[in-house]
């Protein structure tokens, strides 16, 4: 039976899995919270709701829809997905296979305020190690971030670069790393380079001679799943037709991670239209 694995709890996300529950389709739901509408005090501007609503009660009332549906929930966080005949989604603490993935995980909105890192990026800055560590292979790297995410992307890079340092930029990690990884904790003040990244100046006064910067701050938004199997991306928003499709045969992305009116009303509906395009794709299938 072919079976789908949605990525966030969103109302994007919950919307499709309404679609694809009542179609007899299998659906997992991750998600390691709510994001950002799980924030929102009040919301008074969505269709039959008389009364103001919080954000948090919208999800609430969404996940109880889909799991009287029949979905089945997984609180984790995602920090990869790649392709291995189906799609395999990567957590913190497993892994799962589907036949179809959508991402509905929102938009990054906050990015690492650091000097040169925007005009370095393609010169030494990247968003994606499974994609970028080939480049670097046998030189040193080093990846921003401390949690679960970074932790991810150091394991791509250690098999295959001369060294990974982590840079926390004044956070504390929230995971163990490998021994292997030197930790600097120090605060970050430029990156530096002619043609391409060479350096990463530290408030400390101290500088790290590398090739590579790899940013792996917080989560893996939508975006950086996407690039990570292929997906055609424009900075944070993923690139899809009218049916939520990207460019990866089986993958769709909804919600604000595509981009336009960051709206409830508008990720519903790009839910309802990758749901239904994905019915139609897993029932090609013939599974």
């Amino acid at each position: 039976m072919a079976n789908m694995i949605i990525i966030g709890k969103g109302p994007a996300g919950i919307s499709a899995s309404l679609y694809i529950l009542r179609a007899g389709i299998e659906t997992t739901i991750i998600a390691k919270d709510g994001g950002a509408l799980e924030k929102a005090e009040s919301i008074d501007n969505f269709y039959g709701f008389p009364q103001p609503i919080s954000g948090k009660q919208l999800i609430q009332n969404g996940v109880e829809h889909a799991k009287r549906l029949g979905a089945h929930f997984v609180e984790d966080e995602v920090v990869g997905l790649s392709f291995d005949g189906k799609f395999v989604v990567q957590t913190a603490n497993g892994e799962y296979k589907a036949d179809s993935v959508l991402l509905s995980t929102g938009s990054q909105r906050v990015r690492p305020k650091i000097k040169g890192l925007t005009e370095f990026e393609g010169m030494g800055v990247s968003y994606c190690a499974i994609c970028d560590a080939f480049f670097y292979r046998g030189q040193h790297v080093a990846v921003l971030g401390d949690g679960e995410y970074a932790l991810h992307e150091v394991k791509e890079l250690l098999p295959i670069v001369g060294s990974v340092t982590l840079l926390t930029n004044g956070s504390q990690p929230k995971v163990v790393f490998p021994e292997e990884v030197q930790i600097n904790q120090a605060k970050i003040s430029e990156l530096i380079g002619n043609e391409a990244l060479e350096q990463v100046l530290l408030e400390d006064g101290t500088a790290l001679t590398i090739s590579g910067f790899f940013v792996a701050q917080g989560v893996a938004g939508s975006s950086d799943l996407a690039r990570k199997i292929g997906a055609m991306t424009e900075g944070n928003k993923i690139i899809v037709n009218e049916n939520m499709e990207t460019n990866i045969p089986g993958l769709y992305a909804a919600g604000d991670c595509v981009g336009g009116l960051l709206q409830v009303s508008k990720a519903v509906s790009d839910g309802a239209l990758a749901g239904t395009a994905a019915i139609r794709y897993l029932r090609d299938l013939g599974k």
